[in-house]
């Protein structure tokens, strides 16, 4: 097992957290039934999956900076589908 390398740690994180954003908008098309939409997402979500399952077969440790990139994406993506319109959240309103 050799060294952790930053640049790849830093591209699993962000590969992950744009395939959770990209898996709640497939599963948000998919919900709605527009069909086009949930295979473009669904397409996309593969593309990106695929950098990090790459990345971390070489080193198992790469799998912990999936997982925080999976709680980032999951975590951004469902609080962009739940704005308000206007896109601020209301005075007052208690963060999860």
């Amino acid at each position: 097992m050799s060294g952790i390398n930053p640049v790849t740690a830093v591209g699993v994180v962000l590969a992950t957290a744009a395939t959770d954003a990209v898996y709640v908008m497939f599963t948000t098309a998919v919900v709605a039934k527009r069909r086009l939409s949930a295979a473009t997402w669904s397409s996309i979500w593969y593309m990106l999956s695929s950098f990090a399952v790459i990345s971390y077969t070489e080193n198992w440790v790469y799998v912990v900076f999936a997982a925080i990139g999976s709680w980032v994406g999951a975590y951004a993506s469902m609080t962009f589908l739940h704005r308000p319109p206007g896109g601020q959240a209301p005075l007052g309103a208690a963060p999860e």
